[in-house]
């Protein structure tokens, strides 16, 4: 029928970062409750407010069979590597290349230690790697995407914000199969810059605790396949989950604090749910964006209380940035991977470094240890620089259409 909007899948997960160098990977360390947390060893961290990161290790790009590292940053090769990875997971790779495949990346900081090095060097080959686009460009080739190509930049939002609006793009009609994520590498620059906010803190990562004092970044990317529902049952593969409600806005108030009572994510967190058809008491579990500092995560626990009302104290709500870093542009798209897992596993994961409650943060934060949990419908929220927030709801995928 004219209008009537496609129903989205989720067939394929990608994932680089301090926790490993595969979904596997990142999945076993993050539900074992380990942190990835460690020394910066790629650059000297001398006269940053902290010399702690998520660093990926061990990774070699020629593993991935995806040519030559000339033109790709550090950042644009992790979003190739866990972009093949997720086209592999959806059994892509296999198929001719057909109309209708494309993708949204996004990243905050594209090659900036590329820029570092043309601005020493003047190699104009460095210069090239900062592009923000690189990754993006190279998957065009190594995919063969003859659909709609977009990087987007919205700060911390930008991963959720790729996967949503991949997901609008294939309710609409204008493709079928989208890779969706975000990439972003440790750089001085940006930890530089980050540092000058005073957004890091100096002792560790502890989100929703009474103690917080600011954040730790990370590196890595998240990537995953999305599919209309027909598509995918067309191809008879696997269908992890459906894309059930997406929305974005801004806060229009400050450049790093949250408004007041968190009402920006308010109005995010319910345009997702009445995107999805849903109650708030259908819920049954949160990832928050829970950065660990002040000022947030306080304005988030009031956005979720006020959306869910007392149905926020029965369900998890819990935060991965002391177990990967803040990734940046990769953690909303490693946050839904996360998501997509626990709907298949039963699992919510943990919020590490908890230690001393907050009465003001007073929702049950899976402090320290994952927990089994039946897991039906999430909500996961991303919130960034400049007032960007994002919220996705994801759910287990049901065989039939919905009224059929």
């Amino acid at each position: 029928m004219p209008g009537e909007r496609k129903r989205v899948v989720i067939t394929g997960l990608g994932a680089i970062c301090a926790l490993g160098n595969s979904v596997a990977e990142f999945w076993r360390n993050l539900t074992e409750n380990r942190s990835g947390l460690k020394p910066i060893t790629r650059f000297d961290p001398t006269g940053l407010r902290n010399h702690l990161g998520g660093e990926v290790t061990d990774f070699d790009f020629s593993t991935w069979g995806l040519g030559s590292t000339a033109g790709l940053d550090r950042a644009a090769q992790f979003a190739l590597a866990a972009a093949a990875e997720a086209w592999r997971d959806a059994g892509l790779e296999r198929e001719t290349p057909a109309a209708g495949r494309g993708a949204v990346f996004s990243t905050n900081f594209g090659g900036a230690s590329s820029w570092e090095g043309f601005v020493e060097t003047g190699d104009p080959a460095a210069f090239a790697a900062f592009d923000f686009h690189a990754a993006a460009g190279r998957a065009i080739v190594s995919f063969g995407l003859t659909g709609p190509v977009v990087t987007l930049s919205n700060a911390c939002s930008s991963g959720t914000n790729a996967l949503g609006y991949a997901a609008d793009l294939i309710r609409h009609g204008q493709a079928e199969v989208m890779l969706a994520g975000g990439h972003d590498a440790l750089s001085l620059s940006a930890l530089s810059g980050l540092s000058a906010l005073r957004t890091i803190t100096t002792e560790t990562i502890r989100p929703f605790d009474r103690n917080r004092s600011g954040t730790l970044f990370g590196e890595g990317s998240g990537m995953v396949v999305l599919e209309s529902w027909e598509h995918a049952q067309g191809r008879g593969v696997p269908i992890y989950a459906e894309v059930l409600g997406y929305a974005a806005n801004n806060n229009a108030y400050h450049l790093t604090a949250p408004d007041r009572g968190g009402e920006g994510m308010r109005l995010a967190l319910r345009r997702a749910l009445a995107d999805a058809g849903l109650a708030p008491e259908e819920v049954d579990y949160v990832n928050a964006h829970a950065t660990g500092t002040p000022y947030h995560d306080l304005a988030e626990t009031q956005a979720i209380k006020a959306v869910l009302g007392p149905h926020a104290y029965r369900i998890p709500i819990s935060s991965l940035k002391a177990a990967t870093g803040h990734v940046m542009a990769a953690a909303g798209a490693l946050e839904a991977i996360a998501c997509v897992l626990a709907l298949r596993d039963g699992i919510v994961p943990p919020t590490l470094n908890y230690q001393t409650p907050d009465p003001e943060c007073d929702l049950e934060v899976v402090p320290n240890r994952a927990q089994r949990w039946e897991v039906n419908v999430v909500l996961s929220l991303s919130a960034g620089l400049g007032g960007n927030n994002a919220a996705l709801v994801l759910g287990k995928h049901l065989a039939v259409n919905p009224g059929a």
